[in-house]
This record gives C-alpha cells, structure tokens and sequence, in this order.
C-alpha cells in the first residue's frame, strides 16, 4: 500500500529524532516520502581527501583505489576506480564513476508501483552500522545531502572492510594419486568489500561493491527487512500464505534493480563496445563445432542477453604486455526479467553519456523536450562515443514462511570481469611466471 511505507517512514523519523535528542547520538536521517523533484545533489562530489579516498592492498600484491561520495537520491556513488595488480608500475584506470541507477518496485497485483531511489528516498535512509557489522574495516562517515533530519546529516553508515572469497586459484604440479608428490600453488583471496544499508519502507537494501585481487568486481544488492503488514491481502490467487493455514496472502511483486556504469578504461572514457554471440552446430555422427562471432556495437543498444551471448567494453588507450586492448566482460547473475514497463525489457543498455541522463525510470532532470525519463526512451541511435553501461537484474519477490522475521537477504547483481586487462593471472606465483603462451616442452 503507498501508505504503509509512508507510515513506516513518519515512526521511525519519530524515533529517531527522539533518540538524538535524549542521548545526543548521532541519528539516522528520516523523512517524509514525496520531496521535491530536482537534480540530485552530492555530498563532497569532487572531493578525495582522505576521508573519501579508499586504497587497498589486497594478498598477491593488487591495489584497488577510489574515491567515493554521496548523492540526495543515488546513495553512495564510487569515483575514480584503479586496478594496480602487481608487476603494474601505475594503476590502470577502470571506472570513472560506478551508481545504483534505480530500484523499480512494481506490485502483482497493480495496486503500487515504486521507483526506490528517485521517488522513496532511498538515500535518505541511510543506516548507521553498528562495529560488529564491519568486521576488521572502518566505518565512514557520510554527510546525507538533503538529510530528513537536517539537524542530524552525519552517518556512520559506509563500511569499508575486507572479506575472505575462498579460492582465487589452485592448481596441481607433479604426480598423481595417492602417494605422489604433487606440488599444489593456491591462495585464499580477499575482496575489499564497501557497503552501504539503506531504508525504504519495510525493507533493508545492502548495496555491496567488491574488488578482488585478479581484477573482478562484483556489484550486488541485497534486499532484508521485513514484509509489509499492510501487504496481506492478495486473496486474488496472485499472493503466497503467510503464516497459519491459508488466510493471509502476502502480496508478490518485483525488484528491478539498475546499476549505471561510466567506464574510463585507462584514463580515456573513449571504450568501444563489443558483444560476442557462440553458435553451436550438430552433425549426425560427429562432435558438434562452436564458432563465436563478434560485433561492433557502434551505436547505442537495448541489449538482451542469451545463451551464448556477452559484451565487453573495450579500451581504446591502452593495451596489456601481450599487446591486447585491455577490456571488461559484463557478467550478468540471475535474473527474472520483467514484462510490465518498456525499460525492464533488456537486460543491458548503451547509451552515449548525456550528464542529464541518471536514472533509468523516473529520472529527475529535464533533459528536453522529448527526452523521456527512462533509459529505453534514450537508446535512439547515437554513436558510441563515450558510453555508459546500464545493466538490468530483476528477482520476482514471491514471499514465503521462512521471510519472517527478520527477511533473509536476496541478492542480484552482476560481475566485471577482466579480459585481457593483464598478460597473465595478476596473482601468478612467481614460480610460473614464465608460463604465458604456449609453454609445453620440446619433444
């Protein structure tokens, strides 16, 4: 209901303030839904001093370093992001900037729709982290630009920390079986991990950015909380049962969630786009051949992913030690792609950068007469300049018994990964630095 988020929104700024006036904390900025529609405005947009530089080494010898700030309407925004594996003797710029770009919430049963970041205050309600939810890391703070509570903008709500991944590789040298020298070179990775938790209604969104030691970055939002009381009503077969019997139906619906990407592969935001297609053709009685094709996306695309498709954006300022145009392969995760509104129907978007153009639905600037205000209405063959890349990943929310009470985290998102960015794996042991190209010995 558009009332039960507002409700929610009016008691907890309630209770924040009270808070901070009892104890003199620092609150969380709250407000009432519907504020004025304007450009989004920034907290220290163009600052990186030290309080909004963030540089990590990570184990095998990668640096990643940023610059972040914080928008009124797109929350926490990444600048400038660098990727010095070791053996780089500068870094090599990836990202100029890095945003959520909306969170479309459309209902079942057509009885809401929600643009979350544009239209519910997403940055707003910016969380403060209490220590044990960043394990080993630093919590920023964050000055809230148009803070619901204007005398409280400060949040210690930006976690900066480091996460263990597991494998980064693993690879066995000499013999075989039980018994059998083998040689085994593996590492544990570490990812620097940022994130923030954001309020809109009854739900908790942690927006997570990861950076890992071979070059991927994985951007993902994870949605928590708690279902809407106000949202037990979908007797019309489109809801789940909720608790004893079959008497309350919790209403399904959608996250659409967007990220927008301003690549600036190394230091020039002049990239080529590139998407890749593999066909595979059977021949009775011999082993099917695959063959992959490339194509040069030279003017701005809806792009809808497939089997055997991907896309990559392409460096025009700089190539690896091999000589190869260093490069970016866009890694979509699952996803559940929805029907009802013309800019959920592609997965992917390249459109060339237009300042006015932030938001995928429900865009806030005027960019003109005839503009639009979603992202589909943008895509009206342009030449590929400067692109920016706009990825699409939906989950269809059918709540069920297990969601209450708190909600486990659903996660979307997508990865970065790198192709071509260094000669060989960044985390090569130096044992096998000399295994690049063909390296099988003379017989």
């Amino acid at each position: 209901m558009p009332d039960s988020r507002l409700r929610r929104a009016r008691a907890r700024v309630a209770a924040a303030i009270g808070a901070s006036a009892l104890l003199g904390t620092v609150a969380i900025a709250a407000g009432p839904v519907g504020s004025a529609q304007a450009a989004p405005r920034t907290a220290a947009a163009a600052d990186c001093s030290a309080p909004y530089r963030i540089e990590q080494k990570l184990d095998g010898g990668t640096t990643w370093r940023m610059c972040w700030h914080y928008e009124s309407k797109a929350g926490l925004v990444l600048d400038d992001v660098s990727y010095q594996p070791k053996g780089e003797s500068a870094p090599i710029k990836v990202l100029t900037s890095a945003k959520l770009g909306q969170i479309h919430v459309p209902y079942d049963d057509g009885s809401n729709e929600y643009d979350d970041l544009t239209g519910q205050d997403f940055a707003q309600g910016l969380q403060q982290l209490d220590p044990a939810e960043c394990p080993g890391g630093t919590i920023k703070t964050v000055r809230v630009p148009d803070a619901w509570d204007p005398d409280h903008p400060n949040v210690k709500g930006l976690c900066a920390t480091t996460r263990a991944r597991g494998h980064a590789y693993r690879m066995g040298e000499g013999g075989f079986g039980a018994g059998s020298e083998n040689k085994v070179y593996q590492l544990q990775g570490k990812d620097l991990l940022l994130y923030t938790v954001n309020q809109v209604g009854w739900y908790e969104y942690i927006t997570e950015w990861r950076f890992a030691g071979d070059g991927t970055m994985t951007m993902q939002a994870g949605a928590t909380g708690t279902l809407s009381p106000m949202d037990y009503d979908a007797g019309d077969g489109r809801g789940w049962p909720i608790g004893k019997g079959a008497k309350d139906y919790a209403t399904s619906h959608a996250h659409n969630v967007f990220w927008r990407l301003n690549f600036g592969l190394d230091g020039s935001p002049k990239s080529k786009v590139e998407q890749y297609d593999s066909k595979t053709t059977a021949t009775p009685g011999r082993i099917p051949k695959t063959k992959t094709t490339r194509t040069s996306v030279g003017k701005e695309l809806a792009g809808d992913a497939a089997a055997a498709r991907w896309w990559r954006v392409v460096s025009t300022a700089g190539k690896n030690k091999d000589g190869h145009p260093r490069s970016y392969e866009i890694v979509p995760g699952h996803t559940t792609k929805y029907q009802g509104r013309s800019f959920t129907k592609h997965d992917v978007y390249f459109t060339e950068y237009n300042k006015c153009e932030q938001f995928a639905s429900n865009n806030l600037r005027n960019c003109g007469a005839g503009a639009g205000k979603s992202v589909d209405k943008w895509v009206n063959a342009q030449t590929l300049k400067h692109p920016i890349v706009w990825v699409n990943i939906g989950f269809h929310h059918i709540a069920r018994d297990e969601d209450q009470e708190p909600m486990p985290v659903h996660w979307q998102g997508f990865q970065l990964s790198p192709r071509d960015v260094t000669a060989m794996n960044p985390l090569t042991p130096p044992a096998l630095s000399g295994h690049n190209g063909h390296t099988e010995e003379e017989r």
